[in-house]
């Protein structure tokens, strides 16, 4: 990896910004550019510092003297759309099918377990993976709920639109994601959401391996058969 992932924290307990902050940087590889614990900060952070992954607690408060829930949900779409390259990994205790769905239509790249111990130890190898993929991490509870969430949908793999997401990334693989959106015309939170769905209901974890497990599948439109030789 050439280039350093730059992180920044929200999370309404000191304790819990700096041992993430402790833990990332003890990887060479990653730096640690935003400390925050109330969400009016969030903004100002992101305008002046260059942020890769967003790391973000559920319940933190507006400000210091605005001791109200900070609207994450709505929130996310809108910095996602503001910052294209930003990708965003929601940190909490709560374990509820209903939230970890919403956080993930809002078009977040994953949901860890604050009781998560294993997977918060290797979070810098969390932090990168998803830095470098635009893949999708969840705790293996969280994704056993959001995982039976996004199936019951449906009974086809995939549907219309996220086989449309998909086909897309395929036949623009150098594309990012707000530009996919462009060409769907919506936003680029949406094809975010459409894609993290993709990756679920395939069982993969980024745009590549869905790619070649969509068209292994006949999902699809698959590569033209070799000419005879």
């Amino acid at each position: 990896m050439d280039k350093k992932v730059r992180v920044a924290i929200l999370d309404d307990h000191i304790s819990t910004v700096e041992g993430h902050a402790v833990l990332l940087q003890k990887d060479p590889h990653i730096e640690v550019t935003a400390k925050m614990r109330y969400g009016a900060e969030l903004e100002a952070a992101l305008q002046n510092n260059i942020v890769d992954v967003l790391l973000l607690d559920i319940n933190v408060f507006e400000s210091e003297t605005n001791k109200h829930p900070y609207p994450i949900l709505s929130v996310i779409p809108k910095f996602l759309e503001k910052y294209p390259n930003l990708n965003i990994l929601v940190i909490s205790m709560h374990f509820d099918r209903g939230i970890i769905r919403a956080v993930m239509d809002a078009g977040a790249n994953g949901y860890i377990l604050k009781d998560d111990q294993e997977t918060l130890l290797d979070l810098g190898s969390v932090v990168k993976s998803i830095a470098t993929s635009g893949g999708i991490y969840f705790s293996p509870a969280a994704y056993e709920l959001f995982s039976k969430s996004v199936h019951a949908e449906s009974d086809l793999l995939l549907s219309t639109r996220q086989a449309e997401a998909l086909s897309l990334c395929a036949a623009f693989p150098n594309e990012t994601s707000d530009k996919i959106a462009e060409k769907m015309g919506i936003k680029h939170s949406s094809v975010r959401t459409l894609l993290s769905s993709a990756y679920v209901k395939l069982n993969v974890r980024n745009r590549a391996a869905a790619i070649i497990k969509a068209r292994e599948l006949g999902l699809i439109t698959p590569y033209p058969p070799e000419p005879p030789k």
